[in-house]
């Protein structure tokens, strides 16, 4: 048996948006990929959906992009995704250059979406129509991607401070490496004891190679 994956998910959704689309005399492209990934303001932008103009597309594509970690209620969840995709596939239906004006809006009304048109959302006539396609296609094989905390990108380690120490009093400073090799080592303030040595131990092997 075939994985399920989001894109297939998508896919079903999308073909069975179809005869809407069609009814509304705004036929769907028939070069249209889609995907949950990141638009191109990436995590920390506003948007929740990108429609790209087939035009950017080395093979004539539209493709559309819908974010991961929307917070949608799970239950809710492949209602909500449906409403994100039907907006983005309006603009495919109508072309990007028309924007959110009148052509984008006659479909997108037509379609049961509300609210203004640059962030529209399900109404009661979309979340209808939606109903029998969303049973068709199966569960949404996605969860919600929580972004608030930290990546798998491994941080970078701060430069290491060697310790140096004036043999005559004890008294000690911490400097980075560089500045040991490039200016020497510090001098103590007090007079007379001259410059400061540093443990022997330090390895520059225990550096952060970035750092």
């Amino acid at each position: 048996m075939e994985q399920d994956n989001r894109e297939s998910w998508l896919n079903r959704v999308a073909a069975g948006m179809g005869p809407l689309f069609e009814t509304l005399d705004a036929p769907l492209p028939h070069r249209v990929r889609v995907a949950i990934g990141f638009t191109s303001t990436g995590r920390k932008g506003k948007a929740i959906g990108e429609c790209w103009d087939n035009r950017r597309s080395a093979d004539g594509h539209f493709e559309i992009f819908i974010r991961p970690d929307l917070a949608h209620d799970p239950d809710a969840m492949p209602a909500q995704i449906a409403a994100i995709l039907a907006h983005e596939l309006v603009h495919a239906a109508v072309g990007i250059p028309a924007g959110h004006g009148k052509a984008f809006k006659r479909v997108a009304v037509g379609l049961g979406l509300v609210g203004p048109m640059r962030a529209t959302t399900p109404g009661p006539d979309f979340l209808t129509a939606i109903a029998p396609i969303l049973a068709q296609a199966g569960p949404l094989p996605h969860a919600r991607l929580d972004t608030g905390g930290e990546t798998t990108a491994p941080k970078k380690q701060a430069a290491r401070m060697l310790k140096c120490e004036c043999e005559a009093c004890g008294y000690t400073v911490r400097t980075a490496r560089k500045w040991l090799e490039s200016a020497g080592a510090p001098l103590c303030p007090i007079e007379g004891h001259g410059p400061m040595s540093h443990d022997p131990l330090d390895n520059p092997e225990d550096e952060d190679a970035t750092g």
